[in-house]
């Protein structure tokens, strides 16, 4: 063998030619031989892989172009503003850092995943050494090993079967596949075979659940395939999410605006007005601060924070903070079946006894046949707090039997098991023998109807047994594949009266039965699941199911739930082993086609999400699996399952659902868009704002005014830029947000009408303050220019402070008006504009105050010029609102 593990299709050869690939027989390895190949291959666990150091995590978050801006604005307002420009530098710092060290929390509760792989590993595996069977620890198995497996064990390596006897093993971690799947050492697979249809082998970190097993390790650590899904992970392209480009785009824009207009300032007031070139540079400086909105950071991880604490108390965990923003922008839903769609849970659907169907809620008598044989033979435990333990599919019949008051630990006292022939995967039968009251026994035998109905000979029709015909059996055959049609999981039932116990053959014990019924099992979709397809289809969301379970319970659950029209005669499903003959340019010429995904691997899963990606849309994946992981890191939100999922598929993940519910993620998606629409809001003031400071210098300086000095827009935006920028991060949702198209990746925080918002209003603000210190100086109340100059001064810096919080009201929405969306619905925003209001004019009218500020006191009539300046941008701007809503603007935005 290779000194270099390959992941070849063991699956594919025969027991003989495995086990001489691996170099090893039945009789397993001598420890000699392990120790050997230990040292060649390596410890069968999962890299480490290369580890940042926390000094380099958190000197990464500063590479971001917005807080470089935002660190060289602090350094030059601290150079030439003194302890002036301290405090604003200290402010932008105190934000930077936070934002960083949260950043690094983050990146460390990501590399989780890897973490939770490594932990999920069983720590002893029963291997035969040196001819005899003993027990080592997991980590040391090597290619060649030949392990022992029964119920209750973790497969500890990737093997290929050489025994099974009734072998169950529990994949879903792997698949998304509820059911465990039945072990056949001896089964021929084909190829293009998925992980769930490869009944001969066994993989790393699967549960045995029922019956025993032996096989030869073919692969371990990296080289399994739970080491392929690590690998995969660990290289996964993390997406960036709308809201971080969104800021970069941002970052880049103001960059080279501040630029440019900083120069222009600086070159008029030197070399055309004369200025001193410190004193140039330090109004450019106070003009480049004005214009960046440095409370932008703390506002968009502040709104986002209150919205996932919102989402928390909505059964949503947000492990990274811009998955809230995101999922508002979804326009892909890629959802796992088991346990997101359905409730991971078979239940019983359908009894088909005495020639009729009926429901699973239909009342059934305690004495009826089939209740009696589904419950006799099964191999269920009940612990002492009444839970279930056992195969999902038996535990489903059971808790039918509880459901109609059929409690099989009483009736087992009356009738006890004194005999049974197990569930051997050959037969595909079942059968318990049971000692009755008049001293003659029942056997009762459930299986596949294929096999069983072959044995039978009689039939129950309302309590009398007579031959079975063919007609009979046609019937039965006609009812067994519609139910199957439906992707019920169809078990028959059988029994018989014997005198005394017979022997345990199978050809005696089951043969010359009588037909009691049949039963159609399956795991249902959740009650709440199809109106929430129904309400993410409204929402312009397109939901798709991408599932390692078989075809047609994917077909008929995506049917049941909406996610393909019932009466669709196209084809919408495709398999895994469809997807294997296409390229990726093939497959992105027709994925649109389809909706349902089934029998996928999860290279297929990260294939399907990056089709979509491709065509420019966002995607959001849910998945509990370890298979589910590396999709979930592409995608651009992964979307992880509270109770069901494993560690690994949480530690990947954007956000958890604390209650596994599809459901949850539409109201989760409702609570994305309005965060976005509300840091929308925020950017809409903060910028319109502070165009309004930059073009007010700009044009002063053009004038030759000294309208504001580098301390006024320093306080101004120290005052406005937090608390109502802040207060509009909470606004509550406008009506009929989810009847809107999904914003998609193209969209922008400029989308919707904001840009036209932020320039017609920013020039009108500067438009009211100029002409507020234009009126105070044709209208002096002093005689001379020094006194002039203060009350204009004052005026405007009253004017532009008072004007920025009355448009905050504006902004509540971009067309609506504010009537409409109402005055006071934001409580913190009802208490956050009077807060600014009393600490922008404590710098005007308490002594001591106005002098550090160079201000004076104003006049009753200078003040209410003011004021109709300030209330002057509401009125105007509701009026350009209802000429805009006149002319259909608002819905052009939709």
């Amino acid at each position: 063998m290779s000194k270099e593990q390959k992941r070849d299709a063991f699956y594919t050869q025969s027991k003989e030619s495995v086990l001489e690939a691996v170099e090893a027989s039945k009789k397993g390895l001598t420890t000699e031989q392990a120790n050997q190949r230990l040292s060649e291959f390596g410890r069968n666990e999962l890299d480490e892989g290369e580890k940042k150091t926390l000094i380099q995590k958190f000197l990464d978050q500063f590479k971001d172009l917005m807080i470089i801006i935002l660190l060289v604005a602090a350094g030059l307002s601290v150079v030439t503003e003194g302890m002036h420009g301290l405090t604003d530098a200290i402010i932008i710092l105190v934000v930077v850092v936070l934002n960083a060290a949260f950043g690094v929390y983050q990146e460390g509760q990501a590399e989780a995943a890897i973490e939770a792989l490594k932990s999920m590993s069983s720590p002893l595996a029963r291997v035969r050494r040196d001819g005899h069977v003993s027990e080592v620890d997991s980590k040391e198995l090597v290619p060649g090993d030949i392990v022992m497996l029964e119920a209750g064990d973790v497969v500890p390596a990737d093997m290929r079967l050489l025994e099974a006897a009734s072998l169950k093993i529990e994949e879903a971690a792997l698949t998304g596949e509820s059911v465990p799947v039945e072990k056949d050492a001896s089964a021929e697979i084909t190829e293009d075979a998925g992980i769930g249809d490869r009944v001969n082998m066994a993989y790393q970190n699967s549960n045995v659940t029922y019956g025993r097993g032996m096989g030869v390790v073919t692969n371990t650590g990296m080289f399994t395939e739970v080491g392929h899904i690590a690998g995969m992970l660990a290289n996964a392209d993390e997406t960036d999410t709308p809201l971080k480009q969104n800021l970069n785009q941002l970052s880049k824009l103001l960059t080279y605006l501040v630029i440019i207009i900083a120069a222009i300032t600086f070159v008029v007031g030197v070399f055309i007005r004369g200025e001193h070139p410190l004193e140039g540079l330090m109004t450019a400086v106070a003009l480049a601060v004005a214009a960046i909105p440095e409370g932008l950071p703390a506002i968009v991880t502040v709104v986002l924070s209150l919205g996932t604490q919102t989402l928390a108390k909505r059964n949503s965990i947000v492990r990274k903070l811009p998955a809230v923003e995101t999922l508002g922008s979804t326009e892909i839903i890629a959802s796992d079946k088991t346990g997101t769609l359905t409730m991971n849970q078979m239940t019983v659907e359908k009894v088909y006894y005495n020639g009729q169907l009926k429901d699973a809620t239909d009342d059934i008598a305690s004495d009826n046949t089939v209740l009696r044989v589904m419950n006799y033979a099964n191999d269920t435990k009940v612990d002492a707090s009444g839970k279930l333990i056992g195969d999902p599919t038996e535990t489903a019949l059971v808790q039918f039997g509880f459901d109609h008051s059929f409690d099989v630990r009483d009736f087992l006292k009356e009738e006890p098991r004194v005999a049974e022939l197990p569930f051997d995967s050959d037969r595909k039968l079942m059968s318990t023998i049971h000692k009755l009251a008049a001293g003659n026994y029942l056997v009762a035998v459930k299986g596949a109807p294929d096999q069983l109905l072959k044995r039978v000979t009689q039939i129950e029709e309302n309590g009398a047994i007579r031959p079975i015909t063919d007609a009979d059996k046609e019937t039965i055959l006609a009812t067994n594949k519609a139910l199957a049609k439906q992707a019920l999981r169809v078990l028959m039932m059988a029994y018989k009266y014997e005198d005394t116990i017979p022997t345990l053959e199978t050809d005696i014990v089951e043969n010359n039965l009588v037909f009691a019924g049949l039963v159609g099992m399956i795991d249902p979709e959740r009650p709440e699941a199809a109106d929430a397809v129904r309400v993410a289809k409204e929402a312009g969301i397109r939901p798709i199911m991408i599932t390692g379970d078989h075809q047609d319970t994917a077909e008929a659950i995506a049917k049941r739930l909406g996610i393909i029209n019932e009466g669709d005669t196209e084809d919408h499903v495709f398999t895994g082993a469809e997807l294997n003959e296409l390229s990726d340019e093939e497959f992105q010429k027709v994925f649109k086609q389809y909706s349902v995904y089934a029998r996928v691997s999860p290279e297929h899963k990260v294939r399907i999400v990056k089709a979509w990606q491709n065509d420019g849309k966002v995607v959001a994946m849910t998945g509990d699996g370890v298979n589910d992981a590396p999709s979930l890191k592409t995608a651009d939100i992964g979307i992880g399952m509270g109770i069901t999922g494993t560690e690994v598929s949480k530690g990947a993940s954007d956000m958890v659902l604390a209650d596994d519910n599809f459901a949850t993620i539409i109201v989760a998606v409702e609570e994305g868009r309005k965060v976005f629409s509300n840091i929308q809001k925020s950017i809409q003031y903060l910028l319109s704002a502070n165009m309004a400071e930059v073009f007010t210098i700009f044009l002063a300086t053009l004038f030759g005014w000294d309208v504001l000095q580098p301390v006024h827009l320093l306080w101004i935006n120290l005052v406005t830029d937090t608390l109502p920028a802040i207060a509009l991060g909470v606004e509550p949702a406008e009506p009929g947000v989810m009847t809107h198209k999904p914003r998609g990746r193209k969209s922008s925080f400029f989308s919707g009408g904001v840009m036209g918002a932020i320039l017609y209003q920013g020039i009108l603000q500067t438009i009211l303050v100029l002409g507020v210190y234009a009126w105070a100086l044709v209208s002096p109340e002093h005689a001379t220019y020094k006194e002039i100059h203060a009350d204009a001064l004052t005026m405007a810096f009253a004017t532009l402070g008072l004007i920025q919080l009355v448009h905050a009201y504006n902004v509540k929405s971009v067309y609506q008006s504010i009537f409409t969306v109402g005055l006071f619905k934001n409580r913190l925003f009802n208490w956050s504009i009077p807060l600014a209001f009393l600490i922008l004019m404590a710098t005007i009218v308490i002594p001591g105050f106005n002098q550090f500020f160079h201000v004076s006191h104003l006049s009753s009539t200078q003040w209410l010029v003011v004021v109709i300046g300030s209330l002057l941008m509401f009125v105007i701007v509701e009026i350009v609102k209802a000429i805009q809503r006149a002319l259909g603007f608002d819905k052009k935005a939709i």
